[in-house]
């Protein structure tokens, strides 16, 4: 049994699937959300909603790492967090999984969205299709950071 993920608008249970080793390959397609502050998702075009298997019912109002994959460490998102509050633009090659299970992967764009006094008040991220070598080796350093911090 997976993990349980809390979505905070409708207090409903979403209950995360344990990994299954087979992709779902990303043809491109235009993927966007957007979060607030937090990292709880406020929009998810249907792209993202087609690649996730989520409704919209249970992705808005969930929290980002509804769709994290276990191969990822958690340093990967800690360095993305330290950025993207600073206001800068983050990219990442990025192992998620959708709601049966099957993983995706994807290069991760995102950026700060700014009020007109300059405050961060969310951020949007986009993926696109990453380079297949760049994507193994990421893989492979993920391994090791995970085993790193099983340890």
């Amino acid at each position: 049994m997976g993990k349980i993920i809390k979505n905070l608008i409708t207090g409903k249970e979403i209950i995360k699937p344990d990994p299954i080793d087979e992709e779902i390959p990303f043809d491109g397609g235009v993927m966007i959300t957007e979060t607030d502050t937090a990292g709880i998702i406020t929009y998810a075009n249907r792209k993202f909603r087609e690649m996730t298997g989520y409704t919209k019912e249970e992705t808005i109002g969930s929290p980002h790492s509804l769709n994290r994959h276990p191969d990822m460490p958690k340093v990967a998102f800690e360095g993305m967090w330290n950025t993207i509050k600073q206001g800068n633009y983050w990219e990442g090659l990025v192992k998620n999984m959708a709601k049966n299970g099957r993983y995706y992967l994807v290069i991760v764009s995102v950026k700060p969205k700014f009020d007109d006094k300059g405050n961060i008040v969310g951020y949007i991220a986009s993926r696109k299709i990453p380079d297949k070598d760049a994507m193994n080796r990421a893989l492979k350093q993920y391994a090791a950071l995970r085993a790193a911090e099983d340890n």
